[in-house]
């Protein structure tokens, strides 16, 4: 089957789409990447496009604010979610190194 450019995590879709697929309006979505909550892809004229991934996101964005937090706490919050994220990883390649036998052992 053939990969799409959003499964690529490329932007798809323009500031207005994305407003409407997300529910939020696109000064909000500028707001969000002057405070860098999100990092659109551009187009060589500037035009942003959006991801899955952005939308997503965006998403999370939401969630976070409707909890109560600011930006400045949403921000906090997806930077640590990030940080957890890639540390899981390094701790299950870790997990997994240590299950190989060494060289030369006799497993």
């Amino acid at each position: 089957m053939a990969r799409s450019a959003a499964d690529d995590g490329q932007g798809v879709y323009g500031i207005s789409v994305a407003s409407e697929l997300v529910g939020i309006g696109p000064q909000t979505l500028r707001l969000y990447e002057q405070r860098g909550l999100l990092q659109p892809a551009r187009t060589d004229g500037g035009t942003r496009l959006y991801s899955e991934d952005d939308l997503e996101r965006i998403r999370r964005i939401g969630e976070l604010m409707a909890s109560g937090l600011n930006l400045a706490g949403v921000g906090m919050v997806m930077d640590l979610e990030r940080d957890n994220a890639r540390l899981q990883a390094d701790n299950a390649q870790m997990r997994a190194r240590t299950k190989r036998p060494a060289p030369g052992s006799r497993a």
